[in-house]
């Protein structure tokens, strides 16, 4: 399918490995200019190198962190006026109700709420002048179905989501759509770093947390990074005008829900 984006220009944030490297991957294959960040240059440097040397696209890179208004600002002065915005940032650490004080939940909310909120007030006008944009927040199922470890990316993120449902509405008129993609398990660092914990406070292997983790999975796998962008690829497209303000499910069948 041409998804009809050829020759536009996206911001996709964190995409040096993991989700948002399958996100800017897929976006390459559809012919469209990226600008990539992430805090580790050289790491970033190769993704960029790599999506070059196989698609025919312009590609920038900004070695910075988003999560902090320096590095939003050094972005968004490569970035220009974007027709695409992937938000995505690392998640906050695992652990239970009394680990977190105050500084830890506005250390999620700015990396996990209001990151994104500041690059969406800063590009929807242009998107909105245009008359075209695409707005695609990497968040977690956890929105849906909360888990337990995760308090802190279970609140920013349900947050994000809250504003995302408004506002998504307010700009659909002027042919600018936001959506949320909600990943599960996926084959990741994230993962890794999440079944280490596991193992640890289960007293068993690293292997043996990630077979466990694998089998709540109804495909019975985790997922690749590159379906996972396939769908952000096509939230971007021309074809995906009429899905507003959704959050949309990768997580192989794990949220049990018939609606």
């Amino acid at each position: 399918m041409d998804l009809g984006i050829s020759g536009k220009k996206a911001v996709v944030c964190a995409s040096s490995k993991g989700l948002g490297r399958g996100c800017a991957i897929a976006l390459a294959e559809a012919g469209v200019d990226l600008v990539l960040n992430a805090r580790g240059a050289e790491v970033l440097e190769k993704t960029a190198e790599d999506i070059r040397s196989r698609y025919n696209v312009h590609v920038e890179t900004v070695a910075c962190d988003i999560t902090t208004e320096e590095g939003r600002e050094k972005v968004l002065a490569v970035a220009g006026t974007p027709d695409i915005l992937v938000n995505n940032a690392g998640g906050p650490p695992p652990g239970i109700w009394s680990d977190w004080d105050r500084d830890d939940f506005i250390a999620a909310i700015d990396a996990n709420m209001l990151t994104p909120i500041a690059l969406m007030k800063t590009l929807l006008p242009a998107m909105i002048d245009r008359g075209w944009g695409r707005v695609v927040n990497i968040t977690s199922q956890s929105v849906k179905s909360p888990i337990a470890v995760l308090g802190l990316s279970n609140s920013a993120r349900a947050g994000l989501t809250g504003y995302v449902a408004g506002t998504a509405r307010q700009v659909a008129e002027h042919g600018v759509t936001i959506n949320n993609l909600l990943p599960g398990i996926h084959a990741t660092d994230r993962i890794f770093a999440l079944n280490t914990a596991l193992a640890k406070s289960k007293n068993i292997t690293i292997e043996e947390a990630a077979a466990e983790r694998a089998a709540s999975i109804p495909v019975g796998k985790y997922g690749e990074a590159s379906d996972f962008g396939a769908a952000c690829a096509f939230l971007c497209s021309q074809q995906a005008g009429f899905i507003i303000g959704q959050n949309i499910s990768l997580d192989g069948g794990a949220f049990n829900s018939t609606i």
